[in-house]
This record gives C-alpha cells, structure tokens and sequence, in this order.
C-alpha cells in the first residue's frame, strides 16, 4: 500500500440519499479511508438521454449533506472536465491530483451489473480497487460477479455478511462485494415522493430536503 487510501464513490446523485451516505459512513470506517468522494458525474455517459437535474445542484446537495462529517467530501471533477468524462479517465485524473494515493471506486450493485458495457471496463476492474455496495435484496448468495472474465472473476472478494476486509486484501488491486448498509431507499422513490408532495424528510439527509423544497426540484 503507498500512502494516502481513498475512497471514490461515483453516481449520479439525484438526489444524494441516506442510503448513499450510510455506505459512504460503513465504507470509511471498514476500508480506513482517510477520506472518501462523492464524486457526481456531469451526465453518466450510460445514462445519455435520462432527463437528470443540473449537475450544480447535485453537487450542493451533497456539499451540505457532508458539510459536517470530517472524513466525506464531495468532488467536482467531473463537472470540470471540458468533455464528458469516463470513469476511468476520472481516476486517471484523480491519480493526477493525488499522487502516491491508493484509489477505491465505489460502485452501486446495479452498476456494477453492467459494468461490463462501460468504457475500458476491463482496465477498470485490473487496474483499480473497486468496492460494490449491495442495497437491500442483494445481498442473498448470488454470483454477483458472474459477467466478469475467469480472470477478473478471480479478484473478487466477497465481504457479504458484513465482513470486513483485511489488510493483506489491499495490496493489489481487488473487487470487493459488500453489504455493510441494506437500505431500502433509491433516488427514483425520492423524486416520485417529492412529484406527490409526500415527505422525504426521513430518506435524505435533513440538508438536502431543505434544498430540494428551497429550489423546488423534481415537482
């Protein structure tokens, strides 16, 4: 391991959840990142032609939603990149700004289902240590990993049952399935609930349901 170990969690975060920021909370603690980023994406390449909010304001939200836990960041790579970047090409970048830094990229169960149709996929998974967070009825005994190659299939290690990773697990790059938070929450559920004017004051962070009624998002 080299020096800093950080924790990248990238999504599109629209809006950030409890969910989200349970997982980033269990991830930092489990993994010892000395920090972890939110990193929401301008328009997730896979997603081109899903009506998604500004990325300005997913970024506030979870700017106010970790404005007071000392260890969860958000980062604004993404919507600083002149074109629409890939995640490979952000890490790449992050590497870049971070020097010497062991990255984790953290990734939903769903995404991590179609990884395989992302760009350079396979770089990805050999040349990154990637941590998939289950939500709540994923976490049965299920070859998760059963699209990866034999080769990147060998990497993964299955933490499910809430294990925690040992440290000889991090020298080399590995995918690691966790189940360390089962919440019962998506961002879909959020903004359908704020269409029908239902409380959402129990699925976000109390910062983030301020902002959605202030700006009036997703009515």
């Amino acid at each position: 391991m080299g020096g800093e170990r950080i924790g990248v969690y990238g999504g599109t975060f629209d809006p950030l959840h409890i969910g989200h920021f349970r997982i980033a909370e269990a991830l930092v603690e489990a993994f010892g990142f000395d920090r972890l980023f939110f990193v929401p994406a301008s328009v997730p390449p896979h997603k081109r032609g899903v009506e998604i909010s500004s990325p300005h304001h997913r970024y506030a939200m979870i700017a106010l939603a970790t404005q007071n836990s000392p260890r969860l960041f958000v980062s604004p790579i993404e919507l600083e990149a002149p074109a629409r970047p890939y995640t490979i090409e952000t890490l790449a970048r992050l590497e870049g700004r971070y020097p010497g830094a062991d990255l984790f990229f953290v990734m939903g169960a769903d995404s991590f289902a179609e990884v395989n149709i992302w760009r350079d996929y396979e770089q990805l998974l050999r040349e990154y240590r990637i941590v998939v967070a289950m939500r709540e009825g994923q976490e049965e005994r299920t070859d998760l990993a059963a699209h990866l190659t034999p080769d990147l299939h060998a990497q993964v290690i299955d933490l499910r049952g809430q294990k925690r990773p040992r440290e000889g697990d991090f020298g080399t790059p590995h995918i690691f399935l966790t189940d360390f938070v089962l919440e019962d929450v998506s961002a879909t559920q959020i903004r359908k609930a704020v269409a029908d004017r239902e409380t959402i004051d129990h699925l976000v962070p109390r910062d983030v349901s301020s902002y959605i009624a202030k700006y009036r998002l997703y009515q």
